[in-house]
């Protein structure tokens, strides 16, 4: 069922405001939210991917928050595919989605489709992984720099989830998936959208990300990572490594002292923002909404709606 009107995405680098601001909006359009967040996907990581709270989420019905285990793999595929139902159920039901998050690749998908490679080989992706703890970090990159430097280009180095993926289909298929890429051209819309990007000059935005990430350490991270490790979760799963979550198990492991996994958590933080930014500026469909400034999630629901207003003039 298409939508009336474009579906609005608001983007925006990590600790920038989005999420209480897409709240009030989400009210005032009775809509609900479909988070575009590779990290809050995972049951039981709840801290380090600042996910809504429970009483937010009993405000604005959420879609795309813990659908799978940290345990188990999850692909941009699979999230293309069930946001896209998310999407289609909401539309059903005579509601509007809003789309709500900060992973570029996830809303590129979204916004445009994606390629079906071959499906995930569990047993190859284990290979690699191994490969990885074997050869120790960037391996499995300059693998990838090797047989397909235009994938490598586009993937960041720390980036292993998708550089295994981008080597799984060069193995899998004898082929580059860059190749897969160029053909398919990322020309899928069924529906339209529009994506704001909400940004504030990094002099605001990188205390804003020293205090986001204090908070979450008052909040009980360390204890959250203790507890996954506990269970089982081992430190070379994709889930393990996101922000936080690397960091603490790098720590319970004796590669770092706690105050040097503090130290790097922000560092690594204000990094991913900054590739944030990048990803988003070579987005075709990116409107910037400069925030800097405004701290009330009130006055930046009003921002973005002013600016839509003028989109729309």
């Amino acid at each position: 069922m298409p939508a009336e009107k474009p579906i609005l995405i608001i983007a925006g680098p990590t600790a920038v405001g989005k999420t209480d601001a897409s709240l009030l909006l989400a009210r005032e359009l009775g809509a609900e939210i479909v988070s575009a967040d590779s990290m809050q996907i995972y049951r039981g990581m709840d801290i380090g991917t600042a996910k809504p709270t429970k009483e937010q989420r009993a405000l604005v019905y959420h879609h795309m928050i813990d659908v799978v285990d940290p345990a188990q793999l999850y692909s941009v595929g699979d999230y293309y595919r069930d946001a896209r139902t998310a999407i289609a159920a909401i539309l059903s039901s005579g509601s509007v989605p809003l789309v709500v998050g900060g992973t570029g690749l996830y809303i590129r998908a979204l916004m445009r489709g994606l390629f079906h490679g071959p499906p995930a080989d569990i047993e190859l992706r284990d290979r690699l992984l191994q490969q990885e703890i074997r050869g120790g970090e960037g391996t499995l990159y300059a693998e990838l720099v090797r047989v397909d430097p235009e994938a490598a280009v586009k993937i960041h180095p720390n980036d292993l989830r998708r550089t295994i993926r981008a080597l799984e289909v060069y193995y899998l298929r004898d082929r580059a998936i860059s190749d897969f890429q160029r053909e398919h051209g990322f020309n899928d819309q069924p529906y339209r959208f529009r994506l704001l990007f909400l940004t504030r000059e990094r002099s605001e935005l990188y205390p804003r990300i020293e205090q986001r990430v204090e908070q979450m350490i008052a909040d009980g991270l360390e204890a959250e990572v203790r507890a996954l490790r506990e269970q089982g979760h081992r430190p070379d799963l994709p889930s393990m490594q996101g922000l936080g979550y690397k960091h603490f198990m790098d720590h319970f492991s004796g590669r770092t002292s706690r105050d040097e996994a503090i130290a790097l958590l922000k560092r690594d933080t204000r990094r991913y923002a900054k590739r944030q930014f990048t990803w988003f500026r070579r987005e075709p469909d990116t409107i910037p909404v400069d925030i800097t400034g405004i701290a009330h999630p009130g006055e930046i629901a009003e921002r973005i709606k002013k600016n839509l207003k003028y989109q729309e003039s």
